[in-house]
């Protein structure tokens, strides 16, 4: 998948990369991507997608089979890690445990051989900006592990570097301070206005924190675009299904005209959609809705979709109540529903009207299985 920006606007470029560990499989298969200057870029996927070997390459601890890697427009396939000039971020800190916060953030700017009292300001800077002023002279055993996440940061920072690479530093947190950290790191590169790409398998903290998303799958990026149209508008199903909740019902096309189309489902019902992924009659497809776009009851009478389902449970959250329903000899069919609209009277077992808008069902590529 190629995805330009204009020369001035991009710090690094991959071009025709490819990695293979093997001679045989690719892991990367073929990497054409600009990334932008002082953007936040997040490559998100599952496990062997592709993601973390592309970052290790760009730090320079993998070395591309083929293609160019550049940044500010210099070749990098054959410079080592420490002449990159890049920062980097690890979930295991990486941190020096003999050294204290002030050594380890001192560390990279004595190796680049600055003067002791430039050191001295940058890494009292560095702190603040992590709000770990007073930590200067604990070693890191001697702290949390949110707190040895900042150090790693601020390590990362203090050399000015033009880009900052981060690998699922977060995934060490709990829930809670894995959250507030997201946030601390969204408003530090706010702030700097350093280039961010950042790995994560997580997609609710690639959305949270990211300029734009890459989404990988076996070792090609299958969309790469913002957090809001990676939601509303995924360009197949591997996304859909990948980004968010949504639910997905099997079907064969019937027609299609002015960018919508009519399909089939297999108890017979017919659906009107979006078509995203189908081109003529007869191709099969996966059709996509979110759960929170499904409308229930008298809310659903003027959508162009319009069905009976039975309610087979009801899962609380709090704020919004998930309704599973039987629908279209799909058993795990979701509806969210917030807690102010949900009718009391409603039980398991009770048939209920359901509908939703032609443009917010997806018509996409059939999901493997």
């Amino acid at each position: 998948m190629s995805v330009a920006s204009p020369a001035s606007d991009v710090l690094v470029s991959f071009r025709g990369v490819q990695k293979s560990y093997d001679g045989e499989n690719l892991i990367v298969k073929h990497l054409d991507l600009d990334i932008r200057r002082g953007e936040f870029l997040t490559l998100l996927g599952p496990s062997g997608s592709g993601k973390t070997t592309c970052l290790m390459m760009l730090a320079g601890f993998e070395t591309p089979t083929a293609g160019e890697i550049r940044l500010d427009g210099k070749l990098l396939n054959r410079v080592p890690p420490h002449k990159r000039n890049i920062g980097m971020v690890f979930q295991n800190y990486a941190l020096f445990p003999h050294m204290t916060v002030g050594e380890n953030l001192a560390y990279p700017l004595k190796i680049r051989k600055l003067a002791a009292g430039d050191i001295d300001a940058k890494v009292k800077r560095a702190l603040g900006m992590v709000k770990l002023d007073k930590f200067a002279n604990r070693y890191p055993g001697q702290m949390s592990g949110g707190q040895q996440q900042r150090v790693a940061l601020a390590r990362a920072l203090v050399f000015e570097p033009q880009l900052v690479l981060m690998d699922e530093p977060l995934g060490a947190l709990d829930k809670q301070l894995r959250e507030h950290m997201q946030l601390e790191i969204k408003h530090i590169h706010e702030t700097l206005g350093v280039t961010v790409v950042y790995v994560t398998h997580d997609q609710s903290e690639a959305l949270t924190m990211s300029d734009r998303v890459a989404v990988f799958d076996k070792g090609e990026i299958q969309q790469i675009d913002t957090a809001k149209a990676l939601y509303e508008a995924p360009v197949n199903s591997f996304v859909a299904s990948f980004i968010g909740e949504s639910n997905a019902l099997s079907g064969k096309v019937d027609s299609v005209a002015d960018g919508f189309c009519r399909a089939s489902l297999p108890g017979g019902s017919s659906v009107s959609a979006r078509a995203v992924c189908v081109e003529r009659a007869g191709q099969p497809t996966t059709l996509s809705i979110r759960p929170e776009r499904v409308m229930l009851g008298a809310r659903s009478a003027d959508c162009a979709n319009r069905f009976d389902a039975t309610i087979a449970e009801f899962i609380y959250l709090g704020d919004h109540l998930r309704l599973r329903l039987d629908f279209a000899g799909n058993s795990g069919f979701m509806v969210k529903v917030p807690v102010p609209e949900v009718d009391p009277s409603w039980q398991v077992g009770d048939r209920l009207s359901i509908g939703w808008r032609a443009e917010d069902l997806r018509a996409l590529d059939p999901l493997a299985i």
